[in-house]
């Protein structure tokens, strides 16, 4: 099929740099400080193409939080293989994962925790964000379980405090090393 035969083909590169577009933009400026219009003009696509893929701001903004949750986790999947032998060096590399990303220019933090501090409980995103969390503490979970760990459930939770107060100490903070101690702290929980 050729992008002569099917408008479908032409329109999947204008979904796709809407998505690329809202994704940079709600990322470093907010998803409140970044209008359609906005996002329409640095895509370089109309309003009217933008609205036949995402009918509403929510469902764009939807759309950039599942983007990031899939992104992250294709992420992980691909290097957590390579960054160790065992469960225990896989958690622990999961903190390496975050400083890489704290380093990375144009750092702004958690975006699921920056979603959560725009719009609250009550708002749609609420379940992507919830979705994230849960796929985080089960990939804990899973790895300490793996690991032999006592009480793999309660120390998934303890990391996810570690991984989710490095993020937002990076955000706030990025002149210490976030990650290292996140790492570090969690290399004492999963001593075997």
């Amino acid at each position: 099929m050729s992008e002569t035969t099917t408008g479908r083909t032409r329109r999947r590169p204008a979904y796709e740099r809407a998505v690329a577009t809202a994704d940079r933009l709600f990322y470093e400026q907010g998803i409140h400080a970044v209008g359609v219009d906005q996002v329409a003009a640095e895509a370089d696509i109309s309003k009217a193409s933008l609205y036949t893929h995402f009918r509403t701001k929510d469902d764009l903004v939807l759309g950039y939080l599942q983007g990031r949750s899939r992104s992250w986790q294709e992420h992980v999947a691909v290097e957590l293989p390579e960054r160790g032998s065992t469960p225990r060096d896989h958690v622990l590399a999961v903190f390496d994962l975050l400083g890489e990303w704290f380093e990375a220019p144009g750092y702004r933090g958690c975006p699921f925790i920056n979603v959560e501090a725009e719009y609250g409980a009550g708002h749609p995103t609420h379940d992507v964000t919830l979705e994230h969390r849960a796929w985080v503490r089960t990939l804990f979970t899973s790895l300490l379980t793996d690991a032999g760990t006592a009480d793999p459930d309660g120390t998934a939770l303890q990391l996810c405090l570690l991984y989710d107060g490095a993020m937002a100490s990076a955000q706030a903070d990025p002149s210490r090393p976030w990650a290292a101690a996140a790492r570090a702290a969690a290399e004492r929980l999963v001593e075997v």
